[in-house]
């Protein structure tokens, strides 16, 4: 069996979790950032990463799952201010699951992750922002070892599933 754990990051985040997600896989893997990827065919799982943008999956994500071959098993992972459960990031996995209908796919992880600091000040005195903002000030110190800890726990249980 053989993994790819490719990922889109901009802040280094969404990148901390990807690796230990490969560190965690007991199988020939590939770690590899989206756009320096060549060839996606070939792989019995691809772990996909993304930042999570106004609720939602970037464009540089949504164009590498919309490519990946019919039938290919996925697993997400993302990184987000908020917390963990809310309902962004909830949306952002949605549309996720929307771009992959062709995919099988098997699960995803979510984790807090720092947030520019221009973002949140751009954000914290707008009225529809402001809640999100503050809670996003609060991703600091994310991902942490535990949320780390997590991501290799989920991908041990997606290997483990197939």
């Amino acid at each position: 069996m053989k993994a790819l754990v490719t990922y889109y990051t901009q802040t280094g985040n969404t990148g901390k979790v990807a690796k230990a997600i490969y560190e965690a896989i007991s199988i020939e893997k590939v770690l590899i950032p989206i756009a320096e990827l060549k060839d996606q065919g070939g792989y019995d799982i691809v772990f996909v990463g993304f930042p999570v943008h106004a609720h939602s999956v970037p464009a540089e994500a949504e164009t590498f799952i919309k490519g990946l071959p019919k039938d290919q098993r996925v697993a997400f992972f993302s990184t987000h201010g908020s917390m963990r459960g809310g309902h962004l990031p909830k949306q952002a996995f949605e549309h996720a699951l929307g771009v992959a209908a062709k995919n099988k796919v098997l699960g995803h992880f979510g984790c807090r992750g720092k947030v520019d600091p221009n973002i949140i000040e751009a954000l914290i005195n707008k009225p529809a922002h402001k809640a999100w903002a503050e809670e996003a000030q609060g991703a600091e110190r994310h991902p942490d070892n535990h949320d780390l800890a997590d991501a290799r726990e989920f991908a041990q249980g997606i290997i483990a599933a197939l």
